[in-house]
């Protein structure tokens, strides 16, 4: 399987109701290395798996309603856990992708994983298919 990644990151607040979440349940701010690999089991005609350029400039665009928001107001009744945060970012960049924005067609790649780093401890990722394969 091929992969090619880029990062970026956003800084948001929001908070976390439920007794679950212990001191995440008051209103907090986040700042989060945002990590999305595009994944395909063989390389385009150029030899890519997508544009680098164009997958960073794409993933700056989707990034940049909840680069410093407060998720609170920005995605009302959301529980914005950072594993909803990877599914919504995951959504987004397959949409785009499926919509021929990465330089080669989305229905070629076969995966998209989308990782937030809370910090140097803890991170977690979605990854769904997409396209054939």
């Amino acid at each position: 399987m091929y992969a090619v990644e880029v990062r970026d990151h956003i800084m948001v607040a929001h908070s976390l109701p439920g007794e679950v979440f212990g001191p995440a349940q008051r209103r907090h701010g986040a700042t989060f290395i945002v990590d999305v690999a595009f994944l395909a089991e063989s390389l385009g005609r150029d030899r890519t798996v997508v544009d680098i350029g164009r997958a960073a400039m794409l993933l700056r665009e989707v990034l940049a309603p909840l680069s410093y928001a407060d998720l609170d107001k920005a995605l009302p009744g959301e529980l914005t856990t950072t594993e909803y945060l990877c599914r919504l970012i995951f959504d987004r960049m397959a949409e785009a992708a499926l919509g021929g924005r990465l330089g080669r067609g989305g229905q070629d790649l076969a995966a998209i994983r989308v990782t937030l780093h809370e910090s140097h401890l803890a991170r977690a990722w979605y990854e769904g298919p997409l396209g054939r394969g």
